[in-house]
């Protein structure tokens, strides 16, 4: 048996953990089976938004006629973008294995770690030639994996996740989506860009469910006009014949079969609890089993701390980054930073663009918390009207007293407009003000989350 200073399961947002340990001298596990960067950097927010960016490009030269600049869009090289796209993602990812495999401080188990006890684990599977490793402290980043329902006949057709989407060279005539969320959206931006005839079978009223309802009806409104949405549907039967996918769908008044060249499934993610056998350990799980954590990012066992995704709090990789910087002084130095999720904001990259920092109307109402409410169209502000924008709108919802409860936008560079609002809820002073007194640059695309603030 190995005795290290840390070990750290998983090489996403953790490995900023292991690099402070090392560069104090500490010697460090990292245990990893896949490719090093963690879900963002290799199944997740880096190859997809680059993908989404060629599908912005074609989706520009599609739309160009409405400028009265008529344009053709030819060949689209699909199988170079996905190419090209997963290529630098390797590369980036075995820069980061190889900076580790040179440090004198690291060592890298290539496998799956499995608990023993509270300060044990399995790395028998690895490489190294011991079995067992254990260490002072450990940090559980292990993150989550895509969902897939337990539909029948699951087991004997070919089916994709959000982590085979985005490798998918050969370019499918069309595809059926299962899930009406934010991964769902934002491949079925890409794919149908690309040329692809997308289906969204989604069981609920609208999609992007959890958005504020102004913005998830806006939206599905736009996505009904571009794909074949069909909501109120769930999933019930799968088959495959001939290279071709059968969905059998049920609403509450009818069924329906649905046939494609790929089915994808985009509903929702687990955690890694379970192939990390926490149930040997003290470590305390709630509810669908994501790790307990509490505002040091300490789990139930004092010298274990984790972060990202396997705690189920923001499933978002800038989230997983606060988290690892909270957790990796707290274990070095004894506990004394607590984790601030204040304005922790979110974006969906599907086109449009949607973001949102606070409160929705919905939990307003629910936890019957008093406000007024303003929103303002990008179509009424200068570069609104230079963008030909007619969807898009901001939202504020804010107290009495001008404190700002939430923020959401649906429109181009909604993931950039929301950051002023972030700065003023959690650096500012928070309240309406810091954006209304601001001057904004005319006719900056900004002017619009102004003139929302300014409606109040």
């Amino acid at each position: 048996m190995k005795k290290f200073d840390l070990i750290v399961i998983g090489a996403g947002s953790g490995l900023d953990v292991a690099s402070a340990y090392a560069s104090q001298g500490k010697k460090v596990a990292v245990v990893e089976p896949g490719p090093l960067g963690g879900t963002c950097l290799n199944r997740g927010c880096i190859p997809s938004k680059m993908l989404i960016h060629h599908a912005d490009i074609a989706q520009e030269i599609r739309n160009s006629e409405k400028f009265h600049i008529n344009s053709e869009l030819g060949e689209i090289k699909y199988r170079e973008i996905i190419e090209e796209v997963n290529d630098e993602v390797s590369e980036d990812s075995q820069n980061i294995e190889e900076g580790i495999k040179d440090s004198e401080n690291h060592t890298l188990y290539r496998t799956e770690a499995e608990f023993i006890d509270n300060h044990t684990l399995d790395v028998s599977d690895a490489e190294q030639s011991e079995d067992e490793i254990k260490a002072d402290k450990i940090i559980v980043a292990a993150g989550t994996r895509p969902f897939v329902p337990p539909i029948e006949g699951i087991e004997d057709v070919d089916y994709l996740t959000s982590k085979e989407a985005l490798k998918l060279k050969e370019k499918p005539e069309d595809m059926i989506i299962v899930g009406g969320g934010y991964i769902s959206n934002e491949l079925a931006h890409f794919f149908d860009a690309m040329g692809i005839e997308v289906t969204i079978l989604e069981r609920g009223e609208n999609m992007l469910k959890h958005e504020d309802r102004d913005i998830s009806e806006k939206y599905t409104d736009i996505a009904q006009d571009r794909f074949n949405v069909k909501l109120g549907f769930e999933a019930s039967n799968v088959s495959q014949e001939d290279g071709r996918v059968t969905v059998e769908a049920e609403s509450e008044e009818r069924v329906e079969e649905f046939k494609a060249d790929e089915l994808l499934f985009a509903t929702g993610r687990v955690p890694n609890t379970d192939n990390l056998k926490v149930e040997k350990t003290d470590i305390e799980t709630g509810e669908r089993d994501f790790i307990e954590v509490n505002k040091y990012m300490q789990t139930s066992v004092d010298h274990i701390y984790a972060l990202g995704d396997i705690i189920g709090k923001h499933p978002f990789k800038h989230a997983a980054n606060k988290e690892a910087n909270v957790a990796m002084i707290n274990s070095f130095a004894g506990n004394r930073k607590e984790i601030d999720y204040t304005a922790m904001p979110h974006a969906v990259f599907s086109s449009p663009q949607i973001a949102g920092v606070g409160k929705t109307e919905e939990e307003l109402e629910d936890e019957e918390i008093e406000y007024r409410k303003a929103t303002y169209k990008y179509e009424q502000t200068g570069m609104g009207m230079a963008l030909k924008e007619k969807d898009g709108f901001v939202k504020v919802l804010a107290s009495e007293e001008g404190e700002i409860l939430g923020c959401h936008i649906i429109g181009p560079h909604a993931s950039q407009q929301i950051h002023e609002v972030l700065v003023s809820m959690k650096s500012g002073s928070g309240n309406v003000s810091d954006i209304q007194d601001t001057i904004h640059i005319h006719p900056a695309l900004n002017e619009v989350v102004q003139r929302a603030f300014n409606q109040l």
